[in-house]
């Protein structure tokens, strides 16, 4: 059954669309990035789930139930809904284990301390329960809002940017750990962040935004490979485009010469486009008659970033060989790969 269904919400404020006709289904155990620049849309649809702001048109529904949608309001409390928030919104003169224990009900006091036990041990909080927030790290007070949010066992998690104000140093550990809990309780989860290297890493799947709309939901995979616009390939990574023309059902040219794709394209022989090439896709070799040119360089650890000149046009490209230099002369070969092209 799935978790959560969203069916064509809508949502304005001051006469101002905020949503517009939004559809999605999260099935249990998923989790799903709402993902989007500042002011598209995503923290109002999440507020929306949560009960926290009302809806103009459509539904929205848990398990099959109608939380928010035609005469029908659920309020937040009883929505089943936990939520992590980023600024982890702590109780600051309670215990660790009076704020992860706030919402729990209709227990006993042994029952209690067995489940406080129990969350204690899954955020790693063991021995931890009688200190307060302020006596803690930012990412011991965000595994205590984990805790807060999974010790009623809600039926859905939102998280609403819960890595932002975690050390850049600890983000990723954190962001697996997190994900690994949800996955462990087979808890659903959405999750709101502007940062497409978040959303890859804990999402299993994206819902890109783009002015109140979700203009493609999938795979992240599927959306940095194959982009249903330039909107979601530019947010997705870096890009070049080059004008090319269709020569054959595989086959384009471009001035890079011919090139072929690994599937067939979707645009008519001598139809014209721009071809889509992120940086990994391209290979760079030294060579003194290369008809490339290395214009500038800038180490990044693993690989190196060149901006490379062929024939005019301006490429941006990763490599792991790094003693390119700027002047240089090289080859630069496409990977052959699905082609993307989007008509002009």
């Amino acid at each position: 059954m799935s978790t959560l269904t969203i069916s064509n919400v809508s949502s304005d404020y001051q006469g101002h669309v905020i949503l517009n006709q939004l559809s999605l289904t999260l099935q249990q155990g998923e989790i799903v990035a709402l993902l989007g620049p500042s002011g598209c849309g995503k923290t109002t649809l999440l507020k929306a789930i949560a009960g926290l702001q009302g809806i103009s048109q459509g539904c929205i529904s848990i398990n099959g139930q109608a939380l928010s949608g035609d005469s029908i309001f659920v309020a937040s409390e009883q929505r089943g809904v936990g939520m992590i928030f980023q600024d982890y919104a702590l109780f600051p003169h309670l215990t660790v284990g009076e704020n992860i224990l706030f919402g729990v009900k209709g227990l006993d006091r042994s029952a209690r301390q067995t489940r406080l036990n129990e969350m204690l041990e899954l955020v790693k909080l063991v021995g931890l329960s009688e200190r307060y927030p302020h006596e803690l790290s930012g990412g011991q007070q965000q595994r205590v809002s984990i805790a807060r949010a999974l010790a009623y066992k809600p039926e859905l998690m939102l998280l609403d940017e819960p890595f932002s104000n975690i050390d850049a140093q600890v983000r990723h550990e954190m962001m697996l750990e997190i994900r690994s809990i949800l996955k462990q309780r087979n808890v659903s989860a959405v999750f709101v962040t502007h940062s497409k290297d978040e959303a890859f890493v804990f999402a299993d799947k994206l819902a890109l935004f783009e002015q109140g709309k979700i203009v493609q939901h999938g795979n992240a995979e599927t959306l940095y490979a194959k982009p249903s616009s330039r909107y979601v390939a530019d947010f997705l990574g870096t890009t070049n485009y080059i004008a090319v023309t269709i020569k054959s059902h595989l086959q384009l040219e471009s001035p890079l010469g011919t090139l072929t794709s690994s599937c067939e394209l979707d645009q008519a022989v001598g139809a014209t486009g721009q071809l889509l090439l992120r940086p990994q896709q391209m290979v760079l070799q030294a060579d003194d008659q290369g008809e490339a040119k290395i214009i500038d360089r800038r180490f990044l650890g693993t690989v190196c970033h060149y901006k490379v000149n062929q024939n005019g046009v301006n490429l941006e490209v990763s490599s792991p060989v790094m003693n390119f230099t700027p002047g240089q002369r090289v080859s630069l070969t496409v990977v052959e790969h699905p082609l993307v092209v989007f008509s002009d």
